[in-house]
């Protein structure tokens, strides 16, 4: 019995250890599935079968392989080339030297013209004379006659003229709102540069790719041809004032090294202090790229106003004088004045920066700002600057008290500057700019006509007048000036400016002679000026993005080490500041479609001066398939008859023939063109055979693709939802072909392919989106991609692959083809492979229209292009599913890349100064309205009110955000080609969350599968957004103070022994006592 006792025991136990381990395993086995999650065959199978079906629609549709094997055929016919970059960076020198040297002789024939014009007049204070006045041409009275010095000026379209209605025979003349239209400098100023008339015809003739010549008068005028009508804005006001313009100062002075001293003393109080801060704007607006300059304010103290840069000078570039406007905001007046310090600190600061050979090592002056001066202080001008006076002085005295006006009329008089007495805010502009006259004198007794050129610039003010509609925005141009002197004898030793004749130059034309077709795909051509700054290249983004048509504050000065920034050392922008010949090679990084995805690439790069200019270009060509070129060859009958077809189109920007160089031409496309250089018709065409040679080569290559898509459009068995819309292809010489397999007006897209899409078509300094990125696909790989467009595109889906005319590195990309279809169509062949298992009953365990999983189809660059959440296409993955990403990143399959923006804008909060913590006590505040009633009633004329409406109105800005220029660090995202698939888990706070990533074939696309049991959403998003670089207070100071490589101009004027010095400022003349004493020392300074 205790036997069968102890048999049932050891059997229960058996059982239930037996029960034990059943249980134990299955929840085992729970585990082990929760870990194993989702089948990679199961998602394997799933890529393949979608992988499959979309590259079988995008080859079929497209007609690569039909392409491929037409340029196969012709493997053995063609010659494959190892591009010389520098022969082509030379070639291009040579053209730009030559385009440049059209236009110096065209604005010589303007100076000699005007001087010559100037020379037989004589000046009449009575004389009365009628000419048009851009702003009143074509306006009437009330009786329907024409107004004084307006009349009937016809005025017709012209394209070349951005369809600007203009006037080809005639002329017109602005004069600046604050100047009087009839004032007798004016009008003989306007009479005797009516000779210039018929320059600006022939020029205009002799080469038709001219736009505006203009000539602008030191009195104020500016006469500009074509004739055009200008328009005031809504204050009734045209702010374009010539002499401002850098085209205009650079060509009136030499370089120069400058400080301004500002009185900051008790009296300077009020209006006075806000005159002082507006003169010292207006001084700043004369300086450019040239110049450098420091700013000192002074009482019984001396205050460097940024103190950074106390003992130093910095270049007067559009950003430091932006940077010294925002500290004169916090100056304030109190104490009493020693200009005697202030004055000694500034000779001490010029002599000590001119010895350091930094500078613009020519002219030097000092702008003094103040309500006035209780002595002469002759002991500090004698320890400093006599006998030389190499430093000119330029004292501005602020307010209508000229009890002190002697002492500052002899400062000027005594160093070779000019005195200048401001009343009112109106009076601001007009005095500062006498000084330029007095700077031009040396060059004009010289009579050195130096040919100065501009930076890239936007003239939006012009632009505003002559209400341009440029559907492009504001365009980049650089100016070539030269200065007009008087050449009467009896005048010589004053060194009279008249002024300074001008023409612009769009960088549109550059662009044009750019042998595009030879830099290949990711290649570029790229200028800069002797400050290195730049002139033209791909990366510079003058405006603001999503369509505004503004410009950035800082567009014009973009440093190339700021878009060429892989280059730490400045190898390249050094070499090139300093004019020199050569190559140099590095890995870069060029990111595309809006910033958001990444191309990673080795360039070589070439460079050289343009010889005649300050300019220096260089070409970059992308290593493997970018340093080759193909050479194929047609008849003409054959490639003519297949160019003609109507699906072909060529690069609208590209110049395959110069349709400008003759009137007649200007009408021709550039297909027409073609045509008519191919048959010899005369007035002859000058065109690039080699590239047209290669054009024809293209047409008859792709022909065939014309049938074949035609053939599938009408055959109604295939493509019957309509989910491919667009058959495209392009090839290396700017050629492309569309096909449409759906009325226009029923494309998703519309905008695809047009001048709309700048990213998607041929450009004059760059290849389509689609075919750049194709091109660096493996051979035979679709790259699919949703456009980011302007209203973030979703609704359609692009594919294209390249082709490859050789099967290793080096072949030439010869073009690319892709098509366009609807976003639903793609997603639900997704879906459709999805559901798709190897189970023989056909009862799938697990598809993506499970709940317990999430599917998602993202490209190489990370970007979502199916899920399930239509709101969530187009986005980040890291946004979306931020925990997987992270994880992505950490095995690799994923790399983040850290990139620089140096053109960025932040946004920045525009708080209100803190002027008015001052106003806190009641008291404060009456006696300060008090004051400043006095002051305005004593001060007070109607056009200094305008001015200070406007001020107030800018004042009203405060408080709001605005954009201001940045520098950003943000990150791209790349898969990594060798991972083709792949599998991971994340501890989500105690649960494990499974995911699987797998390649689809033949494509830039993975699947991500990821288990939704568990969530992860408390994970940080891996975002794409910029980060601003802040700089801390040290490192902004050493920023200012660094100095890059510059090319100093050759050409330096700082003073002539036959200039006259009594020439030097006063509207009442120098006193009868000052003369006496100052007579005997300048005599004394003469004969030293």
């Amino acid at each position: 019995m205790l036997w069968n006792w102890r048999i049932l025991f050891s059997h229960v136990c058996c059982a239930s250890f037996l029960l034990f381990w059943i249980i134990l395993g299955t929840a085992v086995v729970d585990v082990m599935g929760s870990q194993q999650g989702i089948p990679l065959s199961v998602v394997k199978l799933w890529a393949s079968a979608f992988g499959g079906e979309i590259k079988s629609i995008s080859a079929k549709y497209s007609g690569s392989q039909l392409l491929q094997k037409k340029y196969k055929e012709l493997e053995k016919s063609v010659r494959v080339e190892e591009i010389d970059g520098m022969k082509v960076v030379k070639n291009l020198s040579k053209k730009m030297e030559e385009m440049f040297r059209m236009k110096k002789e065209a604005i010589r024939r303007l100076v000699e013209a005007a001087e010559e014009a100037h020379l037989q007049h004589e000046e009449n204070p009575e004389l009365q004379y009628e000419y048009f006045n851009a702003v009143l041409i074509n306006e009437v009275d009330e009786e329907g006659n024409n107004v004084e010095l307006g009349g009937e000026f016809v005025l017709e379209p012209n394209e070349h003229f951005n369809n600007l209605s203009v006037n080809l025979s005639l002329s017109v003349v602005q004069v600046p709102t604050n100047m009087y239209n009839k004032d007798p400098a004016i009008v003989n100023g306007v009479y005797w540069s009516e000779a210039l008339n018929k320059v600006f015809v022939d020029n205009f003739e002799k080469d038709p790719s001219l736009i505006w010549q203009y000539f602008g008068s030191a009195k104020g005028f500016f006469r500009q041809y074509p004739g055009v009508k200008w328009h005031p804005d809504e204050h009734g006001v045209i702010a374009f004032d010539c002499r401002n313009r850098k085209w205009y100062i650079q060509a009136a002075t030499s370089p120069k090294d400058v400080v301004i001293l500002v009185d900051v003393s008790g009296s300077m109080k009020g209006l006075r202090l806000t005159i002082a801060r507006q003169t010292v704007s207006s001084i700043l607006d004369t300086l450019g790229d040239d110049d450098f300059f420091n700013i000192i304010a002074y009482n019984q103290e001396i205050h460097y106003v940024e103190t950074c840069l106390n003992g130093t000078l910095v270049r007067a570039d559009r950003n430091n004088k932006a940077h010294f406007r925002e500290h004169l905001d916090k100056l304030f007046a109190k104490g009493i004045g020693l200009l005697g310090d202030a004055l000694t600190e500034a000779f001490t600061i010029l002599n000590d920066f001119n010895q350091t050979g930094h500078g613009s090592v020519c002219s030097q002056a000092i702008m003094l700002v103040t309500d006035g001066a209780t002595q002469m202080y002759d002991d500090v001008f004698a320890k400093f600057n006599w006998p030389d006076r190499k430093v000119r002085i330029f004292p501005y005295l602020i307010g209508r008290e000229s009890a002190f006006a002697d002492n500052m009329k002899w400062m000027a008089c005594a160093n070779k500057g000019y005195f200048s007495q401001i009343s009112t805010l109106a009076d601001v502009q007009e005095n500062v700019m006498r000084y330029l006259h007095v700077m031009s004198r040396p060059k004009v007794i010289d009579h050195e006509h130096d040919t100065v050129w501009t930076e890239a610039y936007m003239d939006s003010t012009l632009s505003q007048a002559h209400k341009s509609r440029n559907k492009k925005g504001p365009s980049l141009m650089t100016t070539v000036a030269m200065p007009v002197f008087s050449t009467k004898n009896e005048t010589k030793n004053q060194g009279i400016l008249l002024g300074v004749v001008g023409t612009d130059i769009p960088l549109q034309e550059l662009m044009k002679i750019i042998p595009k077709h030879l830099l290949g795909i990711h290649g570029y051509a790229f200028a800069i000026t002797n400050n290195g700054y730049i002139l033209t290249h791909p990366d510079l983004r003058p405006l603001y993005e999503e369509g505004q048509k503004r410009r950035k504050p800082n567009y014009s000065s973009v440093d190339l080490s700021e878009v060429e920034w892989e280059d730490k050392d400045d190898f390249l922008r050094n070499a090139m500041v300093n004019r020199k010949t050569g190559t140099f090679s590095m890995e870069v990084k060029k990111t595309v479609d809006k910033g958001k995805r990444l191309l990673k690439m080795h360039n070589d790069y070439y460079y050289t001066e343009v010889k005649g200019t300050p300019f220096s270009v260089g070409v970059a060509l992308s290593r493997g398939h970018g340093k080759f070129f193909f050479r194929g060859n047609v008849s003409v009958e054959a490639g003519l008859h297949d160019l003609e077809q109507p699906d072909v189109a060529l690069a609208d920007e590209w110049t395959y023939c110069n349709t400008d160089e003759h009137h007649e031409h200007r009408s021709l496309s550039q297909i027409q063109a073609i045509k008519l250089y191919l048959t010899g018709r005369k007035p002859l065409i000058k065109c690039d055979r080699e590239l047209i040679q290669e054009v024809l080569f293209d047409a008859v290559v792709t022909a065939p693709l014309e049938a074949y898509w035609t053939g599938l459009a009408l055959n109604k068995s295939e493509n019957s939802d309509k989910g491919v819309e667009i058959a495209y292809l392009g090839t290396r010489t700017g050629l492309s072909r569309t096909n449409l397999f759906v009325v226009t007006e029923d494309l998703s897209n519309q905008d695809f392919l047009t001048a709309e899409d700048k990213e998607g078509v041929f450009n004059a300094d760059h290849f389509p989106l689609w075919y750049k990125r194709s091109a660096e696909q493996v051979p035979g790989t679709f790259v699919y991609s949703i456009p980011f467009g302007g209203n973030e595109n979703k609704s359609v889906v692009l594919a294209s692959t390249a082709i490859q005319l050789l099967d290793d590195r080096k072949s030439p990309i010869v073009a690319s083809v892709g098509i366009q279809m609807k976003l639903d169509f793609f997603q639900r062949k997704f879906w459709t492979a999805s559901r798709q298992c190897a189970a023989l009953d056909g009862k799938c365990t697990i598809s993506c229209d499970n709940e317990d999983i999430k599917c998602y189809l993202i490209d190489n660059n990370g970007f979502i292009l199916v899920t399930e959440d239509y709101s969530q296409t187009g986005k980040f993955f890291g946004e979306v599913e931020a925990a997987v990403m992270n994880k992505l990143l950490l095995i690799g399959s994923f790399k983040r890349i850290n990139l620089h923006d140096y053109q960025a804008l932040c946004r920045e909060y525009a708080g209100s100064s803190d002027s008015g913590h001052c106003l806190s006590h009641p008291f404060s505040i009456v006696k300060w309205l008090l004051t400043e009633l006095v002051i305005f009633l004593l001060e007070f004329n109607l056009y200094s009110w305008w001015h200070v409406d406007l001020s107030v109105k800018a004042q009203s800005s405060r408080g709001k955000t605005m954009m201001v220029p940045c520098d950003t660090e943000y990150p791209a995202f790349v898969s990594e080609r060798t991972i083709k698939e792949t599998t991971g888990n994340i501890d989500c706070e105690g649960c494990v969350r499974s995911f699987v990533i797998q390649q689809i074939p033949s494509s830039n696309l993975f699947m991500v599968v990821v288990d939704n049991k568990c969530d992860c959403s408390s994970a940080l998003p891996v975002s794409m957004d910029p980060i601003e670089i802040m700089y801390n207070e040290s490192l902004k100071c050493d920023r200012l103070k660094f100095q890059k490589d510059r090319k100093r101009p050759e050409s330096c004027h700082p003073f002539h022994p036959e200039e006259n010095a009594m020439e030097c400022g006063g509207a009442a003349g120098l006193s009868a006592p000052l003369t006496a004493a100052l007579l005997p020392l300048l005599a004394t300074l003469f004969t030293r």
